[in-house]
């Protein structure tokens, strides 16, 4: 267990021993709203009391309304990895945030959240988590402080998570099938940002313009593909800093910086402190 008010409750499960049973778990949600997101592949929900049953591939996730409380079975395809985070909000809590008014905005956005319409951004396919949403689920998990100050800290990030979710879902467009080409460009980042790596040498290599490159992986990923890459390097670099005995020098040719000022500069920019005092904290 994450964070447990009477307004949020947040649980990361993880379950990644290695063994010759499939993995499952037992997934209990208050009456209220529901968020899942599944981080591991091939797994399955059911929930035989409110007749919910889903697949999902790693990196999807669900927002369900639930009236009463309920139990559902997630289980894996494969005997490797189980792991979700799931945050169930209260419906009075989303209530006062929403305001709903007659005829207004708000009460339509209600309306969608209570008939489950934020489950299938594509027909019959749960919505994948963005980068965005993955770095706050990691801000979320990372977060050390109690009390007061962790309590708002919390609230901040599920409103943004919220926000991110029905900014995708107004987004959508049912007659178009989506472009694969976020994802090709993720992928490559994912596997080539310690290198020297430039948006046009992607669009070069995968043969796809650049701006379309630019316009689409923002419009997915609600971030620009440099911001991504400084973003991957930041995090291995502190990582690499924290965990092991490496020159600063040599951790910031590894994350694809040619010159350590520059990796000093961007590190500071990003964590509001220098790598070497970090490293001596």
């Amino acid at each position: 267990m994450l964070f447990c008010s009477e307004d949020i409750r947040i649980q990361w499960y993880s379950d990644r021993s290695a063994n010759c049973y499939l993995k499952s778990d037992t997934l209990e949600s208050r009456p209220g709203f529901t968020l899942l997101f599944v981080l591991s592949d091939a797994v399955h929900l059911e929930a035989p009391d409110c007749g919910t049953s889903f697949r999902f591939t790693k990196n999807q996730y669900i927002l369900h309304c639930l009236e009463r409380e309920g139990k559902a079975e997630v289980w894996t395809e494969n005997q490797t990895t189980l792991e979700y985070l799931q945050i169930d909000i209260d419906y009075q809590y989303m209530l006062q945030l929403i305001r709903p008014a007659p005829d207004g905005e708000s009460a339509e956005l209600l309306e969608q959240l209570i008939k489950n319409r934020f489950i299938f951004l594509q027909p019959h396919t749960p919505p994948f988590t963005t980068v965005e949403m993955h770095m706050i689920m990691k801000e979320i998990s990372g977060y050390s402080r109690q009390g007061v100050l962790q309590k708002l800290f919390i609230e901040a990030k599920v409103i943004k998570l919220l926000m991110l979710i029905f900014e995708q879902f107004s987004e959508k467009d049912h007659t178009d099938q989506p472009s694969e080409t976020p994802e090709t460009v993720k992928k490559y980042i994912d596997e080539h940002y310690h290198t020297h790596l430039r948006t046009e040498d992607i669009a070069r290599l995968i043969g796809i313009n650049q701006n379309t490159i630019r316009k689409e992986f923002k419009s997915r990923y609600h971030m620009t593909v440099s911001d991504y890459i400084a973003e991957l390097r930041m995090l291995k670099a502190k990582k690499m800093i924290i965990d092991r005995k490496v020159m600063i020098k040599e951790i910031a040719i590894e994350c694809g910086y040619e010159y350590v000022q520059n990796f000093t500069r961007a590190f500071k920019k990003k964590f509001g402190i220098s790598p070497e005092k970090l490293r001596n904290e």
